[in-house]
């Protein structure tokens, strides 16, 4: 049996007016709107960063508990990503704390397992650990 892979379009563009709020198409159409008020509701750059590295995470998880054959075992699976930002220059982030939470009839060990896995199949985990460069194109 040959399987077919299909490789999905990615990257993103933000456009802006002069004094306007950035909004975000991806390669494949998606859409949404970034805020900077803290009290607005919505995601702001920082939230994004967090956001594709817990949605990796979750869905890495789940990628190793299929290659194990423990899917049915998972209930759910959370990461909660609060980056902390550094305190001197450049403006950065400087760790992201993750908590990632599995639940169901696995056993701590399994579990531990998984999150162990889920860290090197993850590309956004791996992308910031390494240090990726951004050029202009």
């Amino acid at each position: 049996m040959n399987a077919t892979i299909r490789a999905r379009a990615i990257g993103a563009t933000a456009t802006a007016s002069r004094d306007g709020l950035p909004e975000v198409t991806s390669e494949t159409g998606g859409q949404l709107s970034v805020v900077t008020r803290p009290s607005a509701e919505g995601f702001n750059p920082l939230d994004l960063m967090s956001a594709s590295l817990s949605a990796c995470i979750v869905l890495s998880v789940q990628i190793a508990a299929r290659r194990e054959g423990w899917l049915d075992e998972i209930e759910q699976v959370s990461a909660r990503v609060i980056p902390e930002k550094a305190h001197d220059e450049p403006s950065r982030v400087e760790r992201f704390v993750t908590t990632v939470t599995i639940e169901g009839p696995l056993d701590a060990a399994k579990k531990a397992h998984l999150i162990e896995a889920a860290e090197t199949i993850c590309t956004v985990s791996n992308t910031l650990r390494s240090g990726a460069a951004v050029v202009n194109g």
